[in-house]
């Protein structure tokens, strides 16, 4: 899942977490439990924003699936390799608010190819940031309005869409809206699941009423794995953006958060660890993997378990759990593309809301940089590309150089 916070500079090196004080006797029972709803809600609150990102870029059905797949299990294989290395709820996950962009960029030169040699080059960077701790710092430096603009421009049409949807396919969308809102209110960690759950049973039921085809063989796992091919267009419209969208709102609030309950993030691991995940996945399909931050807090508090020093079984369990919801992701796939029209991109919608308006929060909260702000946000939002780069790099350069031009100004 995703956050938006101020960003950060990268954390030191250093292993050990919150010291342990005396606690009330607790079995594993607890941060089992808490490990299997990290997992739930990290993948039922957000896949649809990966689905909708992978196939914006030019993969199919049987490559969207693959994709998710190699996601699951790369972000898995990191989470246990990292809680039982460092005994700390090191939780990941995939990039959001970078599917959210691949759902902006739209079609890249080169197609499909050309995207995942991009998210190879993502994971490169990632890498090269925890080795080298100077390009850390020179993705925090970016100003805070101008990377929350940029984002929320990412995210505004895809936020659009449950609106959209309500004209297409009103029977199954309005009960999904409703859903979510209800949920919002009675317990809101839980709206985005429900709201998939109500599309699921709505579109079943349109299936069946229909008697539409659903593929059973498609349901079954498979890896797409797709040679890499690399362009300037993708490198500079897909591979950086998704690299500064994945740190600005991902890795470095991750740290932050963890940070607040204690726990100081081995920051050149991590960044190896999700760097080279994101490479082995991109041929698979995965555009990005990277700390948690919203996800972080459910194996990172003391509802895991009361001593700081067991909750890394939290995340080991999450990572067990998404092993298990990989056998399931080629199913998701095949319901969601025998589903009516824009329900995919309704709960995909629903569940990036939050982002959203964190987003904006961050973009226009500065009354001096309030103008570099809102023109990254239109720019990114116009989703208006040149020479076949996408609208996002654009949008970040045009919000520095007004930023520069204002500050000078002033």
């Amino acid at each position: 899942m995703s956050n938006v916070s101020p960003a950060i500079e990268a954390p030191a090196e250093q292993d050990n977490g919150p010291e342990s004080t005396v606690v009330p006797e607790v079995g594993l029972g607890q941060p089992i439990g808490a490990g299997v709803v990290t997992a739930l809600v990290g993948f039922t609150s957000s896949f649809a924003v990966v689905l909708s990102g992978l196939a914006a870029v030019g993969a199919n059905s049987a490559q969207a699936a693959s994709g998710l797949l190699a996601l699951c299990v790369t972000q898995a294989i990191g989470m246990l390799l990292l809680s039982y290395r460092y005994r700390m709820p090191i939780t990941l996950a995939w990039s959001t608010p970078g599917a959210a962009l691949l759902a902006s960029t739209g079609a890249v030169v080169g197609g499909w190819p050309a995207a995942v040699g991009a998210f190879a080059i993502a994971g490169v960077l990632i890498v090269i940031t925890g080795l080298w701790q100077r390009l850390g710092k020179l993705v925090a430096a970016i100003p805070v309005e101008i990377a929350q603009a940029m984002l929320a421009g990412v995210l505004l049409p895809l936020c659009l869409a449950p609106v959209k949807a309500v004209q297409s396919s009103p029977a199954v969308v309005i009960p999904v809206i409703l859903v979510w809102l209800v949920l919002q209110r009675v317990a809101k960690r839980w709206a985005v699941i429900a709201a998939f759950g109500t599309a699921a049973i709505g579109s079943g039921i349109s299936i069946a009423v229909q008697h539409k085809h659903l593929d059973v063989a498609a349901m079954v796992p498979s890896v797409e794995l797709t040679l890499p091919h690399w362009n300037w267009q993708a490198m500079i419209g897909v591979a950086i953006p998704l690299y500064i969208v994945t740190m600005a709102s991902q890795n470095i609030p991750g740290t932050a958060v963890m940070k607040s309950f204690g726990y100081q993030v081995p920051w050149r691991a991590a960044m190896t660890v999700t760097g080279i995940g994101t490479i082995v996945g991109a041929a698979a399909g995965g555009h990005a993997i990277n700390l948690a931050a919203i996800s972080a807090a459910l194996s990172a508090a003391p509802s895991a378990h009361p001593d700081p020093k067991k909750r890394w079984v939290a995340t080991f369990t999450s990572g067990v759990g998404y092993l298990v919801l990989t056998l399931g992701s080629a199913a998701v796939v095949t319901l969601i593309a025998t589903a009516p029209r824009g329900v995919l991109e309704t709960v995909a919608g629903l569940a990036l809301l939050a982002t959203l308006a964190a987003a904006l929060t961050g973009a226009l909260g500065s009354e001096k940089h309030r103008e570099a702000g809102i023109v990254t946000f239109l720019i990114a939002a116009s989703g208006v590309g040149f020479l076949g780069v996408g609208a996002a790099f654009w949008a970040l350069i045009a919000g520095l150089v007004v930023r520069k031009v204002l500050t000078l100004r002033d």
